[in-house]
């Protein structure tokens, strides 16, 4: 938006002939228009005596005052990582999901840049072949109401990411596992609850899951994978690939 405004003010003050072709290229880019002045042509002796180009000061007076006007009308856009139309529905289940989206926040400020109000990682669940109770997804509780273990889900962690970016979480993703591809609580947290499981649009099917693999081999290649079916076991060194669209993402 600076060089583009630097390009308008040189344009006042010299014409367009003066102006390189940098700044030239620059303005087909803005999606202002060019603006204009009229030449003025003095007879007067003390003018046609007088130098032509204008002072440093009186550059300086010019390019601020242009400036002045120039920045005032334009509006800074806002910034955006991508618009939600570019961006797809992911989730990854290694254990407890707490620890887990703790990983895939510091991967969005990493991968993404994206600041803490941009940020997408919710814990919620997945897997499961009923889905939703009543339209509820509910953690362990008394009254046992849409318990999500009972409902056959996974603990996950949910981010909307552009495509592009899917090669590199999916890295993070992997460097959870130790060398034998297990996760940090295998000893621990056991049970469908707790087991591996990745979800995308499409699945086993989909463009993703090569990526997936792809990022597991450079990663070490720890883990293996099998088409997921809802309420899958947790199983060591066991990757379920989930199709988002028949098993999304409950929180």
């Amino acid at each position: 938006m600076i060089r583009a405004s630097c390009s308008i003010i040189l344009l006042q003050l010299f014409g367009a002939s003066s102006v390189g072709r940098a700044f030239t290229i620059t303005e087909q880019h803005s999606s202002r228009p060019a603006f204009s002045l009229s030449a003025h042509t003095s007879t007067s002796d003390n003018e046609l005596s007088a130098s032509t180009a204008p002072s440093r000061r009186q550059f300086g007076s010019a390019a601020l005052l242009a400036s002045a006007s120039i920045m005032s009308s334009l509006a800074l856009p806002e910034p955006s990582f991508a618009a939600p139309s570019e961006l797809i529905d992911v989730y990854f289940g290694c254990g407890c999901f707490w620890h887990v989206q703790h990983e895939f926040v510091e991967a969005e400020k990493k991968i993404l840049g994206r600041p803490g109000g941009d940020l997408t990682a919710r814990a919620g669940y997945a897997g499961g072949i009923a889905g939703a109770d009543a339209g509820r997804v509910c953690y362990h509780n008394g009254r046992n109401i849409a318990d999500y273990g009972k409902l056959g889900h996974g603990e996950v962690v949910g981010l909307k990411i552009p495509p592009s970016a899917f090669p590199g979480f999916a890295e993070e993703y992997f460097k959870l596992f130790d060398k034998n591809g297990l996760r940090p609580d295998q000893a621990g947290d056991r049970g469908l609850e707790y087991r591996n499981l990745v979800g995308f649009p499409g699945g086993a099917k989909s463009e993703y899951s090569q990526m997936l693999i792809d990022a597991s081999k450079r990663t070490g290649d720890k883990v293996d994978f099998s088409k997921g079916k809802g309420d899958d076991p947790d199983a060591r060194s066991m990757v379920f690939v989930m199709d988002s669209n028949e098993f999304p993402f409950f929180v």
